[in-house]
């Protein structure tokens, strides 16, 4: 961020109409090698030095995690400085009321980089679609998980390995359980949400599921019946009700969102006028995130400078909407069964899941195993059937002594 600011100076004070000065920054340790741009002068482990210096306008919040950000941010607000923060985790959780309270105090409360890195959708879904409404929403919104399921798909590495390999090359964290168990996602798309359709989502709330449990074997069957696995935040507007979830998901090949690779993140939305439309890039890493930040910069400094502060906050209203039970979606469903290879298996899976409203559409059954008592794969693609009657079908038959295996269920999207 400090990179951006002094590279670009002058262009951003022209649009500013005055320029950005630095005042302080808050860090734990003085002593810390910082940045060339960062200036020794500056830094301070006092934050009452930010919060009672009269000159400070805009304070930027990228420590991360609950508190003291929450503090810090509340403070800020209450001050009537405008507030840019990258917080996806603080957002998901107190959204709501920080946003009340930036409105209430006419103050800008801003957080384009808390979604999607350098990927500007935090302003397409405020200010671009101000005149329409979002009917849904699908994200790729979490580079280390896409990155994972991109070498799995492609070279065909088991989970374990293309995640040290992530953690190698720096994609994921040391511990990546928010990000491959899907709660970063489900953070992100508690935001979204709000923006998307204006209600007020806890992200605890939102079905969520990671990518842990998905296999090389997965990927080999998507790609015979022409899908894609892709890790999703998922919102649609059922009118009084609204549907989010988090989980991966096969895609068709020519959905836009297939070839999203790497630690790419995109979201395609539709909205009821505007029609389909599909925002990608870089989602994370410290540049494409300092992009966002800067420009938030800009935009709260120049409506303190037009005399119209509170500008990004003032349009963002929200109310409570139940969530759709998962148990009462409709989709289609990746079945694959490990089944004892003998006569008959094939038809009671397919009783017990029509048993249940469950109706297959495709089914492959990888040959014969080399003796009668090793398990096969036995993959079905099913027509679009409601959630819970896909559960009650695999909990009986998971019951069974024909299946040797817990049954992957993986939901389709046409997207």
């Amino acid at each position: 961020m400090l990179r951006l600011l002094a590279a670009n100076a002058a262009n951003l004070a022209t649009r500013v109409g005055a320029p950005l000065v630095i005042r302080k920054v808050l860090v734990r340790d003085l002593v810390k090698d910082r940045v060339p741009e960062c200036e020794r002068s500056w830094l301070t482990t006092n934050p009452e030095d930010i919060f009672q210096d009269p000159e400070t306008d805009v304070i930027v919040e990228v420590m991360g995690g609950d508190q003291p950000a929450y503090d810090y941010i509340r403070r800020a607000i209450d001050a009537k400085k405008g507030v840019v923060t990258a917080n996806k985790m603080l957002l998901a959780a107190r959204a709501h009321e920080l946003v009340r309270r930036a409105v209430d105090r006419g103050i800008d409360l801003a957080f384009e980089a808390s979604v999607g890195g350098g990927i500007p959708i935090i302003r397409v879904l405020r200010d671009a679609l101000a005149s329409d409404s979002v009917e849904s929403l699908y994200g790729i919104v979490n580079g280390t998980s896409n990155y994972i399921l991109t070498r799995m798909h492609e070279d065909g590495l088991p989970f374990g390995q293309a995640l040290s390999e992530a953690q190698a090359r720096g994609y994921a964290e040391a511990d990546p359980t928010l990000d491959i168990d899907g709660h970063d996602a489900a953070h992100k798309m508690s935001v979204l949400a709000m923006l998307a359709f204006g209600v007020k989502v806890e992200h605890g709330k939102i079905p969520t599921e990671g990518i842990r449990s998905i296999e090389p074997i997965d990927h080999r069957f998507a790609d015979r019946f022409e899908y894609v696995i892709k890790h999703l935040a998922i919102g649609k507007d059922q009118g009084n009700r609204i549907e989010l979830r988090v989980h991966p998901t096969l895609v068709h090949k020519r959905s836009v969102l297939a070839n999203v690779s790497g630690v790419l993140n995109a979201i395609y939305l539709e909205g009821r006028a505007l029609g389909p439309c599909l925002i990608s890039g870089r989602g994370a890493g410290d540049m494409p995130t300092a992009v966002s930040v800067v420009a938030d910069i800009v935009d709260v400094a120049r409506s303190q400078r037009a005399g119209a502060a509170g500008l990004s906050t003032r349009g963002i209203s929200l109310e409570e909407r139940p969530l759709v039970p998962l148990g009462e979606i409709e989709t289609r469903y990746y079945l694959r069964f490990t089944g004892q290879d003998r006569p008959g298996v094939l038809s009671r899976i397919a009783g017990a899941l029509g048993e249940h409203g469950v109706s297959i559409e495709q089914m492959i059954q990888d040959g014969r195993s080399n003796a009668p008592s090793e398990p096969v794969p036995i993959v079905m693609i099913t027509h679009r059937a409601r959630e819970a009657g896909v559960v009650a079908a695999i909990k009986a038959i998971g019951a069974s002594d024909y299946v040797t295996d817990r049954t992957r269920v993986l939901r389709i999207e046409e997207v």
